[in-house]
């Protein structure tokens, strides 16, 4: 008989896709005329934030939209993002977005509690770090707590990964 099958529920950031995103808002940034004498640009801030800059709050906010929309286009979710209050420096206005990753104590309480009490009976849940792994003896099992899960509209990213 076979050993049980499992797999991990992680709130990961695909880096890659974040920076070829940041990099076309930049490009778009750059060449839009109602963008032109605004002094609105956007950069990476260290490995877990980004910055944007502008001459006025709608300006700066416009460029947050933008950011957003590519990253929705390179298929990442903005549960990834943590926007922070536009803040005067000066002629400028600057915005810091926080890149999250990781489940948090908390959260990975409230997603084992759902599978818990709303999943299939003999599926294991433990904490592992800022990942959850998920194991039962039937694969179907497995597949009924992926559909719990996506149906969850939670405040942070969810990904599965290492089904075995």
């Amino acid at each position: 008989m076979a050993g049980d099958s499992s797999f991990d529920i992680v709130s990961k950031i695909d880096q890659q896709e974040v920076d070829n995103a940041l990099n076309q808002a930049a490009r778009e940034i750059s060449q839009r005329f109602d963008f032109k004498n605004t002094g609105a640009s956007i950069k990476r801030q260290g490995d877990a934030g980004v910055a944007v800059t502008a001459n006025a709050d709608e300006r700066a906010l416009a460029v947050v939209d933008v950011f957003r929309e590519k990253l929705i286009k390179r298929g990442q979710s903005l549960k990834i993002l943590d926007v922070g209050e536009p803040r005067s420096s000066g002629k400028e206005v600057k915005i810091d977005i926080d890149l999250r990753e990781g489940i948090s104590q908390e959260q990975a309480k409230k997603v084992s509690k759902l599978i818990r009490d709303e999943g299939p009976k003999g599926v294991k849940v433990q904490v592992q770090g800022e990942e959850l792994r998920v194991s039962s003896k039937k694969r179907d099992d497995l597949q009924a707590v992926i559909a719990l899960v996506k149906e969850q509209d939670y405040d942070f990213a969810v990904q599965f990964t290492n089904y075995r």
